[in-house]
Protein backbone atom coordinates (compact mmCIF):
# COMPACT_ATOMS: atom_id res chain seq x y z
CA UNK A 1 0.00 0.00 0.00
CA UNK A 2 1.22 3.18 -1.04
CA UNK A 3 1.57 6.10 1.70
CA UNK A 4 -0.01 9.44 1.00
CA UNK A 5 2.69 12.57 0.98
CA UNK A 6 0.77 13.71 4.37
CA UNK A 7 1.17 10.23 6.03
CA UNK A 8 4.78 9.58 4.94
CA UNK A 9 5.84 13.25 6.22
CA UNK A 10 4.16 12.69 9.40
CA UNK A 11 6.54 9.06 9.46
CA UNK A 12 9.64 11.09 8.99
CA UNK A 13 8.95 13.52 11.70
CA UNK A 14 8.74 10.87 13.82
CA UNK A 15 11.76 8.71 12.77
CA UNK A 16 13.42 11.96 13.01
CA UNK A 17 12.35 12.40 16.57
CA UNK A 18 13.38 8.83 17.52
CA UNK A 19 16.83 9.41 15.97
CA UNK A 20 17.36 12.57 17.82
CA UNK A 21 16.88 11.51 21.37
CA UNK A 22 20.13 9.25 21.33
CA UNK A 23 17.83 6.89 23.63
CA UNK A 24 17.86 3.88 20.79
CA UNK A 25 20.35 1.52 19.75
CA UNK A 26 22.55 2.05 16.66
CA UNK A 27 21.48 -1.15 14.59
CA UNK A 28 17.51 0.46 15.70
CA UNK A 29 18.97 3.79 14.46
CA UNK A 30 20.19 2.09 10.49
CA UNK A 31 17.00 1.04 10.47
CA UNK A 32 15.01 4.02 11.60
CA UNK A 33 17.64 5.95 8.90
CA UNK A 34 16.90 3.74 5.98
CA UNK A 35 13.03 3.67 6.72
CA UNK A 36 13.36 7.28 6.50
CA UNK A 37 15.68 7.26 3.07
CA UNK A 38 12.76 5.23 1.86
CA UNK A 39 10.01 7.51 2.71
CA UNK A 40 11.81 11.02 1.99
CA UNK A 41 12.40 9.26 -1.68
CA UNK A 42 8.42 8.28 -1.91
CA UNK A 43 7.56 12.00 -0.92
CA UNK A 44 10.42 13.69 -3.66
CA UNK A 45 8.82 11.20 -6.50
CA UNK A 46 5.08 12.44 -5.13
CA UNK A 47 6.03 15.80 -5.41
CA UNK A 48 7.55 15.17 -9.00
CA UNK A 49 4.28 14.13 -10.18
CA UNK A 50 2.31 16.56 -8.61
CA UNK A 51 4.67 19.16 -10.77
CA UNK A 52 4.41 17.22 -13.55
CA UNK A 53 0.30 17.81 -13.47
CA UNK A 54 0.65 21.19 -12.57
CA UNK A 55 2.69 22.07 -15.73
CA UNK A 56 0.34 19.70 -17.79
CA UNK A 57 -2.74 21.30 -16.32
CA UNK A 58 -1.28 24.68 -17.10
CA UNK A 59 -0.18 24.15 -20.51
CA UNK A 60 -1.88 25.65 -23.32
CA UNK A 61 -1.38 26.25 -27.39
CA UNK A 62 1.06 23.89 -27.16
CA UNK A 63 3.66 26.27 -24.94
CA UNK A 64 4.20 25.90 -21.38
CA UNK A 65 3.05 29.16 -19.25
CA UNK A 66 5.42 28.63 -16.22
CA UNK A 67 4.18 30.72 -13.06
CA UNK A 68 5.83 30.57 -9.53
CA UNK A 69 4.22 29.25 -7.16
CA UNK A 70 5.27 30.88 -3.31
CA UNK A 71 3.62 29.77 -0.49
CA UNK A 72 1.67 31.52 2.18
CA UNK A 73 4.26 31.69 5.16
Amino acid sequence: MTKNFEASMKELEEIAEKLSCGEISLDESIKLFEDGMKLSKSCQKILEDAEKKVNILLEKDGEMKKQSFESEE
